[in-house]
């Protein structure tokens, strides 16, 4: 592998993903409703890539020795924070444009300063009955440091200036966690219309109301700010019994970590914020990004809907198995693809549920890494333990910010009598199989499922990934093995068909790479179709160069980063990649070889990510059936015709539309693909 492999810097392709969120904020062909919580993922994204993305880099420019390393994370972290402010600025834009957006249809969310009277006299009565009881200000002028930060909230920066004509300096958390953010008042008498107020103009409102009885105020006024955290776990390197505690103390540092990011309202008086910043302790290397009046924009993902006119119109998930079907034998009958969010997630839980009940079946195991917050799939496994059945549970708790909810459904789990199992020592848990162990004449029948995405009800309704459902006994005997590995890790797996990291992935995707750059350069067709999240291993990326290089044809479509330098003669040129943001979260990956004519379809968990390829349990599987192929290389077709969502990447990821790309038609992929499955068996 080339140590010069070139790369784009994978930090800035995330902005670059982001950046295509937005642009769905500034498409006002959007639904309304859905352009607001376009600007809640914008926010939710971009909180989570300051506390892991940003945090590592900053960790590197701290700790790394030597000048030359340290200043390339250093100028890294500039970039970073420059292109962040570019996006922060035309995150600004599109909100106040969304507002005046949402008001030309009726919608109103107004502030403090454009109260009725009736609103007014609505809103104080609000604050004194619900808001005002919790909440909980403290002075910051006069201790050494800040108070513990929840990075999960929004605070106010309060300048008091006292009748006398000193001034106060003070704080408090927004109780976004206990009231709603969006509080639905009076609309004008004269209007049928919508009108909604934050919480944090509710609170302006009626500033001078909390310290009343405190302080002789002659003016208040309050200014947002929040923090982001380091959100890196340090767990060690053993898997035992007590990870529970130790990832609960973990989450704990994490509550306390650094704060690495500054969010803050650009209009906060000096003298306020540069106060902030010395009680928090921030540093050279942490990010000190200057907003608007509001922040914490994740929670326009829940802005209320009151009109469906506003919204996408949801779809009817197509139906999978039969209502009167026996699961068992629908399955043996041929393997079954399924594609969420199009087809119908409550195959997963009926197979699990009639698994729980059915007397043939005496052992059920599965991989647990999201769940849903009242899971079906968790409630039929402790009813399969209830049924005497024996229930094998890999519950990962180092799955990123919902490692508190794992915690609980493996103590729920626990004990119900499920084997929980906590991970691998050094390995996370990605992979997503279902093993079924059905006695059938006298022997063993395996029952699996293979997915590219969680076993989350919730998610599948938005997610768009596949599954895999088979009776095949070699698939069965694959999925099986995969659990003994993460029971016995010293064990080297040998599998029929699929590849699993940390072992076979990485070998057999490169193999794979590499035949078809040997068929090129023999002068025969080669072509790859990849769909993934993340294009980043470096290796891979190399392999990839080599294959333009030798003529390959290479098609891409990924969602986040891509550290590949798209378009760069003799470099990428016979390369192409693009990336579709839309309604529905593309989740799923997807890798085709077209093999000297005998097309190899491979769908998969992981990413190409070195930390999937290397440091994770993943699973990798064919799809064995000529009609599952079709089926998938159809739908990628259609995602690569996409001429409405989808952006080509190239060489600066400046995410340019596709404009009707040597079509006649208008093609939106994620309707299309509906439309195509309608038309199909499952």
């Amino acid at each position: 592998m080339a140590n010069d492999t070139p790369l784009y810097p994978k930090e800035l392709s995330w902005l670059s993903f982001n950046a295509r969120v937005l642009q769905e904020v500034e498409d006002e062909s959007v639904p309304m409703i859905e352009r607001v919580r376009f600007l809640g993922i914008f926010s939710n994204n971009l909180d989570e890539f300051y506390r892991v993305r940003v945090a590592d880099v900053r960790r590197l420019a701290t700790f790394t020795k030597g000048s030359k390393k340290k200043e390339s994370f250093s100028e890294l972290l500039i970039n970073i924070n420059e292109m962040a402010a570019r996006l922060h600025a035309r995150f600004g834009n599109a909100y106040n444009k969304v507002l005046k957006d949402l008001g030309k249809n009726h919608i109103h969310l107004i502030s403090e300063r454009q109260l009725t009277p009736k609103q007014s006299a609505y809103v104080e009565e609000y604050f004194h009955r619900e808001v005002l009881p919790e909440l909980e200000p403290f002075f910051i002028d006069d201790r050494d440091t800040m108070p513990l930060l929840n990075e999960a909230s929004i605070y106010f920066g309060i300048y008091l200036e006292l009748e006398d004509g000193s001034l106060r300096f003070a704080a408090l958390e927004i109780p976004t966690d206990i009231l709603p953010r969006f509080i639905a008042i009076p609309h004008r008498e004269d209007k049928q219309e919508k009108v909604y107020i934050v919480l944090d103009n509710v609170i302006r409102a009626c500033l001078v109301e909390v310290f009343r009885y405190v302080l002789p105020i002659e003016r208040a006024a309050a200014f947002t700010f929040k923090i982001s955290r380091d959100a890196d776990l340090e767990l060690g390197e053993h898997v035992t019994q007590n990870i529970l505690d130790r990832v609960a103390k973990s989450l704990k540092k994490r509550k306390q970590a650094e704060p690495v990011r500054l969010v803050y309202d650009s209009t906060m008086p000096e003298v306020l914020l540069q106060l902030i910043k010395k009680k928090l302790k921030m540093g050279r290397y942490d990010s000190y990004t200057p907003g608007g009046r509001y922040h914490n924009s994740k929670d326009f993902m829940s802005f209320p809907a009151d009109s469906k006119q506003h919204t996408y119109r949801a779809i009817k998930p197509l139906p999978t198995l039969p209502d009167s079907a026996n699961i068992f034998d629908w399955l043996n009958e041929r393997d079954r693809l399924c594609y969420y969010p199009y087809h119908d997630f409550r195959v997963i839980t009926k197979l699990l549920a009639s698994a729980a009940i059915d007397p043939k079946v005496r052992e059920i195991r599965i991989n647990l890494y999201r769940v849903a917050k009242n899971s079906r799939v968790v409630a039929a496994l402790i009813n399969a333990v209830r049924n005497q059945k024996q229930v094998t549970a890999v519950v990962e708790l180092q799955a990123r910010f919902d490692e508190q909810a794992n915690i609980h459904w493996s103590n729920e789990l626990s004990d119900a009598g499920v084997e929980v199992i906590y991970g691998v020592p050094g390995l996370k848990v990605h992979c997503k199989l279902i093993s079924i162990v059905r006695e059938e004449d006298g022997s063993d029948r395996y029952y699996s499922h293979f997915g590219t995405g969680n076993f989350n009800e919730s998610t599948a309704r938005f997610y768009c990934d596949f599954s895999l459902l088979t009776s095949d006994t070699q698939m069965g005997q694959d999925a099986y093995r995969v659990f003994d590995f993460i029971k016995q890790p010293h064990l080297q797996p040998d599998y029929h068909y699929i590849w699993s990291s940390p072992h076979s992935n990485r070998p057999n995707i490169l193999a794979a790479i590499d035949r078809e750059i040997a068929a090129a350069e023999a002068g025969m067709p080669a072509e790859i179709f990849i769909k993934c999240n993340n294009l980043v291993d470096r290796e891979v990326v190399d392999y990839l160069y080599r294959a333009n290089l030798a003529g390959v044809r290479v098609r891409i479509i990924v969602r986040s980063m891509c550290a590949l330098q798209c378009e760069q003669k003799g470099l990428s040129e016979n390369i192409q990649v693009i990336s579709l943001v839309d309604k529905y979260l593309e989740h799923a990956r997807v890798y085709a070889f077209h093999n000297g004519g005998d097309l190899q379809v491979y769908l998969s968990s992981a990413d190409l990510m070195t930390r999937n390829l290397d440091h994770r349990v993943e699973v990798t599987f064919p799809l064995l059936a000529a009609e599952h192929r079709e089926t998938v290389m159809n739908i990628l077709e259609l995602q690569w015709q996409d001429n409405q969502k989808a952006r080509v990447l190239d060489a600066e990821q400046t995410n340019s539309r596709i404009a009707n790309r040597d079509s006649k038609r208008n093609v939106r992929s994620q309707d299309a693909i509906y439309r195509y499955l309608k038309n199909r068996a499952v």
